[in-house]
């Protein structure tokens, strides 16, 4: 397969629909921080994480999805993504809730509709 192959309609618009839902909760989850929702302060004591971090959060909420929608910076939005998602992994670990594989399916889904709708990806991650 050439790197410059595109891939079929149904692919092409799968892959983006993965990608954009995905992109659009850590949005509004961004947006939440960024407004420092009491419920998101609570969320964040909950796990021993200090709320004067929102704006991190946030920050990386809101830029980390723009990243991914953008075309020529999804595949950089995908790897911080990834790494964000690791850390809500290991959040949910040493709370003791079962929740931990959420961000793992969550990030498989975003790397899945970045590699449905790049031929370029898939033959990069499969050598073919």
């Amino acid at each position: 397969m050439a790197t410059d192959a595109q891939p079929s309609k149904p692919m092409f618009w799968i892959g983006w629909v993965l990608t954009v839902l995905p992109a659009l909760f850590l949005l509004s989850g961004g947006v939440t921080a960024a407004l420092q929702l009491p419920m998101v302060k609570e969320g964040l004591g909950k796990y021993g994480i200090n709320p004067a971090l929102l704006p991190v959060f946030a920050a990386l909420e809101l830029a980390c999805p723009v990243l991914l929608l953008i075309p020529r910076t999804a595949t950089i939005g995908a790897i911080l993504l990834t790494a964000y998602m690791g850390g809500a992994v290991l959040t949910h670990l040493r709370a003791g809730e079962p929740q931990w594989i959420v961000p793992i399916v969550f990030a498989a889904v975003i790397w899945l509709g970045l590699w449905l709708r790049r031929p370029a990806l898939r033959q990069q991650m499969l050598g073919v």
